[in-house]
């Protein structure tokens, strides 16, 4: 029997019925209570915003926001994934509490991450010096004062064998933060567990391997922007072929925001990254679903708490419709947008440097309740020097804390259906979306690059933020409000400059026992494979074994691509 219309009509009718009533109530609100209120104590600000300057209001009700449930939101591990990408969630697994460590030398950066695994650290994460991260070797003039001193000095094949001495890398997954030689310390990588007897397709991690934001933010590059792109897509097809549970890229917007961007701003460049890089995989001749699955993502997380959760979450629903629209996979795993976040170390003070326990504990939470897979939370001393033993533990400890006892991991996307959030959510998303649409009017992120815009929206907003600061319209606590003339003395790690001389000598070492011939061939097989259409990373690997040094293999980069110069903005 059908439905009488006039009742279906009345259903209809009703939502809206009853938002023109609770507008009218809230306007009621807003005249009488709301303005005695003020009245009696006015408002602290004038103007209330996020971090990112984005207007906060001050209620938000049913009547001002539409959810489509089933488009907006779904169900976890369900298209469009702005719940999350599993469908448990943390109730199936907790996400992976991976620290960042590399100090010194191979063998001191060893001890450290057996003590982490050990204190229940879930994977490694490799931080790299100067040196290393701009492809020079620790013998190199450009080297001097900085071998070791932010991160582990790799040079060699040797170095990576001590760097992963009693550490099992089919049972260990390993990220590595390095981007311009990235595919060079990726081939050491594959050449140390193909030595150990180990199948490729047995080692599982990640290499960060995302140029294009070094060309935007970081600034730690080998090779201009379109070779830099050909190496980037010669890895991820390696990968796709040889080592199926690699993560290929890493796309990092953590950079971009460190660099001043805002919260829209990260989400934009580095969901167009992203793009690009599927984009540079399908002209070569790849499927989508070959790779997308494996490239994974990489956010920072600031202390605005409701902004993080919701740029998490519009990043998930853009990213599978974005995919969906413009490459239309197969494999639902290639809409899915994995990710690893990492507090913000530009948030962190020197000035009352314990306030940057409860910082890094916000903003750890504000990554939980956004959904991440994979968390390092940075330590209270970072402003100073690298985390002492003690510091990192703090830091960890913090991620078990709330995994462990906060009761936030035992549901999934709590916070969804908040008008707030929702509210936030689709705004960040319509924001960077505006951002994607220029870039694509540009012709794509590269040549958005190339043409400095991203360089000069992040120049702006980071020029904005520090005017907020000084002024006081921000307030950063001990920094512009509550100070204190009194610091407390902390225990820091110093990192002995006589580490240089011993990793000068181990490499020397390395140098007179290779065979000098294969070291030839090696690099010459390196040089023929960039002039050719043939995929590098066969012959950067045998390079590998052979001993070539990350520079040696790097300046052969160099020789055939050229080198690129940072254009100046104004």
């Amino acid at each position: 029997m059908s439905a009488d219309p006039a009742k279906k009509l009345a259903a209809d009718r009703q939502p809206d019925q009853d938002k023109d009533r609770i507008r009218e109530e809230a306007a009621r609100w807003r005249a009488g209570q709301v303005q005695k209120a003020v009245a009696r104590q006015p408002l602290r600000k004038e103007r209330f915003v996020t971090h990112s300057d984005m207007e906060v209001p001050d209620l938000l009700t049913p009547a001002d926001l539409e959810i489509d449930y089933e488009r907006e939101l779904g169900f976890p591990g369900q298209f469009p994934y702005t719940r999350g990408v599993q469908p448990t969630m943390y109730q199936g697994r907790l996400w992976t509490m991976r620290m960042f460590a590399g100090f010194g030398t191979p063998r001191q950066t060893n001890e450290r991450f057996r003590y982490l695994l050990d204190q229940g650290q879930t994977g490694l994460s490799t931080a790299f010096d100067f040196p290393t991260l701009m492809g020079y070797d620790s013998d190199s003039p450009r080297s001097l004062g900085e071998v070791g001193m932010v991160g582990v000095a790799v040079d060699t094949l040797r170095d990576m064998e001590v760097l992963f001495d009693q550490i099992p890398l089919d049972k260990v997954t390993t990220s590595m933060t390095i981007n311009g030689p990235a595919a060079v310390l990726l081939g050491f990588y594959i050449a140390l567990a193909d030595k150990r007897g180990i199948p490729r397709d047995k080692i599982g991690g990640t290499v960060q391997n995302d140029c294009l934001k070094e060309f935007i933010a970081q600034h730690a590059w080998v090779v201009p922007p379109r070779p830099a792109m050909r190496i980037v897509t010669d890895s991820i097809e390696f990968c796709a072929n040889e080592v199926p549970r690699w993560n290929s890229v890493s796309i990092s917007g953590y950079h971009i925001r460190e660099a001043g961007a805002t919260a829209a701003q990260e989400l934009a460049f580095t969901i167009a990254d992203g793009l690009e890089y599927v984009k540079w995989g399908v002209d070569r001749g790849l499927n989508v679903d070959q790779f997308a699955p494996r490239l994974s993502f990489f956010f920072d997380v600031h202390s605005d708490f409701f902004e993080e959760i919701a740029k998490f979450r519009a990043a998930r629903r853009m990213w599978a419709r974005l995919m969906k629209e413009r490459f239309d996979p197969a494999d639902p795993r290639s809409l899915m947008l994995r990710t690893h976040a990492q507090t913000a170390g530009v948030s962190l003070t020197a000035q009352q440097p314990y306030n940057n326990v409860a910082r890094v504990a916000l903003q750890a939470l504000a990554a939980v309740l956004g959904g991440t897979q994979s968390l390092h939370t940075n330590s209270l001393d970072e402003t100073y020097a690298l985390p002492t033993e003690e510091a990192v533990t703090l830091a960890l400890r913090t991620q078990q804390i709330i995994a462990e006892e906060s009761g936030v991991a035992n549901t999934i996307d709590p916070l969804a259906g908040s008008y707030f959030v929702e509210s936030m959510t689709n705004r960040i998303e319509e924001d960077a979306m505006e951002y994607l649409r220029k870039i694509d009017e540009l012709g794509g992120m590269v040549e958005a690059v190339e043409r400095g815009y991203p360089q000069r929206e992040i120049a702006a907003s980071a020029y904005r933020l520090q005017q907020q600061i000084e002024s006081g319209e921000k307030t950063i606590v001990g920094v512009n409000k509550y100070e204190q003339t009194d610091q407390p003395e902390i225990p820091m790690l110093r990192i002995d400059e006589s580490i240089q001389k011993e990793q000068i000598e181990n490499l020397a070492k390395v140098k007179a026992e290779r065979d000098d011939a294969a070291v030839s061939r090696s690099l010459a097989a390196v040089a023929e494979a960039c002039r050719s259409d043939r995929n590098v990373m066969p012959s950067i690997i045998d390079a590998a074994r052979a001993y070539c040094t990350e520079q040696e293999i790097c300046d052969v980069f160099r020789q055939v691509f050229g080198q690129h110069q940072d254009r100046p903005e104004f």
